[in-house]
């Protein structure tokens, strides 16, 4: 299958109120043009010397996401680069945010990142102190807007395996 058909396969699965977000590491700017002219509209990069060199080649509109863990010493170049930032797992991290945001006159849409599978080498803040996270970063800070949880599941071959992470993400 083409990336085109790839696209429209998945897009005629997923419920109308479902955004898609295509994961462009590796990908070329080709490759991610591709992606936006079979109907994708969100980008999201790991990496941001790749979000960079993607942006440079990429002409057709798109929203940019964050998608990888962010640390605080490249959060100035990514509040630049995105129109969301999905990986805040820490006050430490949502203050950079916030300070660059205020430097750089924006506000910066957020996730935060629910290590729902409790994994040890993962990102990402505890189910049991979500609430707290979220509460503190609206008290505290006006550049930086909570508009949802993320989660990535443990890698798996069982979808049953799964199941749990994502609802758990859900209830929160």
């Amino acid at each position: 299958m083409t990336i085109a058909e790839n696209v429209s396969y998945l897009l005629d699965r997923v419920p109308e109120n479902v955004r898609v977000l295509a994961a462009a590491k590796n990908r070329t700017a080709a490759e991610i043009t591709e992606v936006l002219d079979a109907g994708i509209t969100i980008i999201g990069e790991n990496y941001l010397q790749e979000a960079e060199a993607a942006r440079r080649g990429v002409t057709r509109p798109a929203e940019w996401h964050f998608i990888g863990h962010l640390q605080t010493n490249k959060v100035k170049k990514a509040v630049t680069l995105f129109d969301m930032i999905e990986t805040v797992d820490s006050v430490r991290l949502a203050a950079e945010i916030e300070k660059r945001c205020e430097q750089a006159g924006t506000v910066m849409p957020v996730l935060i990142e629910i290590n729902s599978g409790r994994e040890p080498a993962k990102s990402g803040v505890m189910p049991e102190g979500a609430e707290g996270l979220v509460r503190e970063i609206a008290r505290r800070f006006a550049r930086v807007r909570v508009m949802g949880l993320m989660t990535m599941g443990p890698l798996t071959d069982d979808a049953e395996d799964l199941r749990p992470c994502f609802r758990e993400t859900r209830r929160l």
